[in-house]
């Protein structure tokens, strides 16, 4: 406890943004995106549109991140423009504020408890409650977790989880929900209309699907990985959370730009407030950062993780259903 309590301290000296950084990362990747979406929606040889729309898939990433960080406070906290500007981009892609703050907040708060971490992330099942749950539950568990879910993202978490449920639940209390949902529909027939569906496709889903699918199962990874650690309410801290529950997801150079450094989410986890391009500074510079579980995107490690079901309290451990 007094080590994690440390090395929580250490990190302050990091938290702060530099204003005109922020503003260059977030401009640049505004533009890199508008050019590679205009790519893909002009009449230019498929391959390049192709390219142009992944392209514009993984630069939302890079986007959703620098948003996420604003949303955290963590950079350009006093800008209202920056805020008017990191909302609409929330709208564009499916993840208004309202709904992405109150569920990620919660998330930080009970990040890998056994009970009442389920919003904002993954429910956890233990062997127990798995074994005495009912059929509908189980397919309902295991639907969340299962790969094509993730790989559907754009469906399922972020068009029906973070715009349509909440807009029917609570309109008043989540409008940017509602607007979501109506921008996107005339996008989508707006597009269609006026260029034709294949434009729609590329210019539009594709990149969303592309982002979504990746998103979610950076999301995943971070706490779902080998050798993660859930605890019920009596032995859970914050610090030993975001040290022994999140992951550091190791990539290459470039995979780290378009992710904005989210593999480095034990240390996001231990001060949110540190920019996103703070967090490889804190892990050179804090030799006990280093010595954490790690994971990766090799189809291998993709594969590890997704294998992970539940929560055996006998061995301590993440098994998948066969482990049973």
């Amino acid at each position: 406890m007094m080590e994690t309590q440390s090395l929580y301290s250490r990190t302050k000296a990091f938290v702060g943004d530099a204003a005109a950084r922020s503003w260059w990362c977030i401009l640049s990747t505004s533009f890199l995106l508008l050019a590679a979406m205009a790519g893909a929606f002009f009449e230019l040889p498929m391959p390049v549109r192709a390219g142009c729309s992944g392209l514009a898939g993984l630069l939302i990433v890079r986007l959703f991140v620098i948003y996420h960080d604003q949303q955290h406070r963590a950079i350009l906290s006093k800008s209202r423009l920056a805020d008017v500007y990191m909302r609409s981009f929330g709208i564009l892609v499916l993840c208004p504020s309202s709904i992405w703050r109150s569920s990620h907040d919660h998330h930080h708060a009970h990040n890998s408890k056994l009970f009442g971490s389920h919003i904002g992330s993954y429910p956890v099942m233990t062997k127990e409650q798995f074994c005495k749950s009912t059929g509908r539950e189980r397919f309902r568990y295991l639907f969340t977790r299962h790969p094509l879910t993730i790989l559907f993202g754009y469906f399922f978490v972020f068009l029906l989880g973070m715009t349509i449920l909440p807009a029917l639940r609570s309109p008043r209390k989540h409008p940017d929900c509602v607007l979501a949902l109506l921008l996107h529909g005339g996008l989508i027939a707006g597009i269609t209309g006026l260029f034709g569906w294949l434009t729609m496709l590329l210019a539009l889903i594709l990149p969303l699907f592309i982002a979504s699918a990746m998103g979610t199962y950076l999301f995943y990874a971070q706490h779902n990985f080998p050798g993660v650690v859930f605890k019920d309410k009596a032995g859970w801290t914050y610090e030993g959370a975001a040290l022994e529950s999140s992951s550091f997801l190791k990539t290459n150079f470039l995979m780290a730009w378009f992710t904005g450094n989210i593999g480095y989410h034990h240390i996001h986890h231990l001060n949110h407030r540190i920019p996103f391009y703070r967090l490889p500074e804190v892990y050179r510079a804090i030799p006990e950062l280093r010595a954490v579980k790690t994971t990766s995107l090799h189809p291998l490690e993709v594969l590890r993780c997704l294998r992970l079901k539940i929560w055996c309290v006998e061995s301590q451990r993440m098994v998948g259903v066969r482990g049973l």
